[in-house]
């Protein structure tokens, strides 16, 4: 074993020395720079395979079916991440073990930028047959197993160093990449579908953002290499808060917090979906309106979300986190019982729906990072925050626009509110039952 820790040890090593030439060495807002780095190029990847799912998938991989089903198919597909995401999670913490951080992180995201890459490269069902779905199943699972090894508890790293009064800033910070990640995927889709014809963007066109995952993922790389060798860090991990324990230990011995976490930022993942990924897929299958156009609406509303999650993190600090937490869970409640009927009131209904929707988001996701970090005991934080946000991403948004749209088709829009609904309702009764998690965040 000695022999495969060296492995990336002089890198490691080297990195040090380079970094220790700076007379201060790298402050806590670099981190959080490399965190929102790393986190906008792991969102810009899953937001690109899930435009996809909506307005290409459907006739290059399923031209055999209907559009809707086309959809559905494309979205159990896309569920397929989040149900391997634990599996990657198991596998390349035993390489962190035996190899290092920066050999894990380093296998992580070429594996996650080559099966991002590999999309751009997909041949149709008129090629291949039915080994297009099965090509596409693969790169997808590939995505997942590396989502769950680029995990580095940079998370819990901001929100254990932060002091008392400022816990629910840092904790915001890592949160911001996502609708970054949102920005950047979907105004490469408009670009590509306002100035190609729908031949030509069905044809080559939509590839494009998917090469650009790689580059990303490269620079999302170098930033975090930065970051695991920071003194900081490296404190961190001798301290044994950020040491990867065995997986199956500690589902064993901490499955009560996993669970509880799991459930407690249930509200804002679901929501993460049903504002994201959902609308769009509602609005190309069931109203005349220029995707490009919405495509641009939900740029905007990324944008606003980015400012909702800032005030979440001054909010946090002011009433205490768990509080925000519960307040934005019953808001989500309500918006779940009337929201998604706005989708079906023109223009103005959308807009609507969109930006108080990400506006919501914002305010909540923008918390619901390590929410029960401190309630693990040193030796299985890392590994637990781990799974925590495995299993809170599987519960809450897996399966979110597959259920969503699936309900929409058969009952109505207001029927899609209920899986919202069913999220609201998770993350209440887990800050309700767990009176340990409610002593830590206020």
């Amino acid at each position: 074993m000695a022999q495969s820790i060296a492995s990336s040890a002089p890198l490691e090593r080297d990195a040090r020395v380079l970094h220790a030439q700076d007379e201060h060495g790298v402050n806590p807002g670099e981190i959080a720079i490399g965190v929102i780095i790393g986190r906008t190029s792991e969102f810009f990847d899953f937001f690109v395979y899930a435009i996809a799912s909506v307005l290409v998938f459907p006739q290059i991989v399923f031209p055999q079916l209907d559009r809707v089903s086309g959809t559905l198919w494309s979205f159990g597909l896309f569920a397929l991440a989040f149900i391997a995401r634990p599996i990657g999670t198991q596998l390349f913490m035993r390489i962190d073990r035996e190899l290092g951080r920066g050999t894990k992180l380093t296998i992580a995201l070429f594996l996650l930028g080559t099966s991002t890459v590999a999309m751009a490269f997909l041949p149709g069902y008129a090629s291949v047959g039915i080994f297009s779905p099965l090509l596409l199943a693969a790169f997808r699972i590939g995505q997942g197993l590396a989502l769950g090894g680029a995990w580095d508890g940079l998370a819990s790293l901001l929100a254990l160093n932060a002091p008392d009064k400022k816990r629910g800033w840092w904790a915001m910070v890592p949160q911001i990449g996502a609708p970054l990640g949102l920005i950047v995927a979907a105004g490469l889709f408009a670009f590509a579908l306002g100035t190609l014809s729908p031949e030509d963007f069905l044809s080559w066109g939509w590839r494009y953002p998917f090469f650009v995952a790689f580059a990303l993922n490269v620079v999302a790389l170098f930033a975090r290499l930065r970051i695991v060798v920071t003194p900081e860090y490296t404190d961190m991990f001798k301290s044994r808060e950020l040491t990867p324990s065995r997986v199956t230990a500690t589902l064993k011995t901490q499955w009560r917090n996993i669970v509880i976490g799991a459930f407690a930022p249930l509200a804002s993942f679901a929501l993460f979906h049903m504002v994201t990924v959902f609308p769009l897929s509602w609005v190309a299958l069931n109203t005349s309106e220029n995707i490009t156009r919405f495509l641009l609406i939900e740029m905007f509303g990324a944008t606003v979300c980015v400012g909702a999650i800032v005030a979440s993190g001054l909010l946090a600090d002011r009433i205490g986190r768990r509080s925000l937490l519960g307040y934005t869970a019953a808001a989500i409640a309500v918006f779940s019982g009337f929201a998604p009927q706005l989708l079906d009131a023109g223009y103005v209904g959308e807009a609507v729906f969109m930006i108080s929707g990400f506006i919501l988001l914002g305010l909540s996701f923008g918390q619901s990072s390590g929410a029960v970090t401190s309630n693990f005991p040193k030796r299985a934080r890392y590994t637990g925050a781990a799974l925590t946000s495995d299993l809170a991403w599987l519960f809450g948004a897996g399966f979110a626009p597959l259920a969503a749209l699936v309900l929409a088709e058969e009952f109505g829009l207001v029927a899609a509110g209920t899986y919202l609904l069913s999220g609201a309702v998770g993350t209440l009764v887990a800050l309700g039952l767990n009176k340990e998690l409610a002593r830590r965040l206020d």
